[in-house]
C-alpha cells in the first residue's frame, strides 16, 4: 500500500505559526486593513489574536486564506 502525502497546504501549520509569519511578512497594520478585526487593529498581539481566532471560525478562515495567499507569492 502506498502512502499518500497530505495535500492540504495547512497540514502541520498551527494558527500561531500563521500569525507569526503574517506579522513578520506584512505587519499588523496591513493585516488589519485586509481583515477587518479589532484584534489586528487595536493593540495587536499574538496572544489576543489567537484567543479571538480560536473562537471565531469566519475570522480564522480569513487568516488561513491570507496566509495561503502570502505563501503562494
Amino acid at each position: 500500500m502506498q502512502n499518500n502525502k497530505n495535500k492540504d497546504p495547512l497540514h502541520g501549520i498551527t494558527l500561531e505559526m500563521m500569525l507569526n509569519y503574517l506579522v513578520e511578512k506584512i505587519g499588523w497594520e496591513n493585516m488589519s486593513q485586509r481583515i477587518r478585526i479589532n484584534c489586528f487593529a487595536n493593540d495587536p498581539s499574538i496572544k489576543s489574536s489567537l484567543s479571538f481566532l480560536r473562537k471565531i471560525a469566519w475570522a480564522r478562515k480569513k487568516v488561513e486564506n491570507l496566509y495561503l495567499a502570502e505563501i503562494g507569492k
